[in-house]
């Protein structure tokens, strides 16, 4: 899995970017073809903002989640990323689970007529 870090207005801290590897390393657990994730870490005056993006083979999550303070926010958007794809997973479980019986009989009964002597 390719993992990108990007600072705007801030830099990534070690801390920050450990919290991010343990989690992200969690998720790559949970989707299976995590091809890579992207972190952004946004700093404006008073408020910071952390997003989040996961890019498997079929789909993409994004996650994005503003406050006061930089590690409560990544952790906040980290806990988006999952629920997100924890919610995919049980869709596609449930999809599988529910599926559409095989077309093996005819839908329609074909009839032969009796005949009479």
């Amino acid at each position: 899995m390719k993992l990108e870090y990007t600072g705007r207005g801030t830099t990534v801290t070690p801390k920050l970017k450990a919290l991010a590897d343990a989690e992200l390393a969690r998720m790559a657990q949970l989707i299976p073809r995590l091809v890579s994730a992207h972190v952004i870490l946004t700093e404006d005056k008073h408020r910071k903002i952390a997003e989040v993006t996961l890019m498997a083979a079929n789909e993409s999550l994004v996650a994005v989640c503003e406050g006061a303070e930089m590690q409560a926010v990544l952790h906040d958007a980290l806990r988006k990323v999952e629920a997100q794809a924890m919610k995919h997973k049980e869709r596609k479980l449930t999809i599988e689970r529910q599926a559409k019986p095989d077309s093996a009989e005819p839908f329609v009964d074909v009839v032969t007529p009796a005949l009479s002597s």
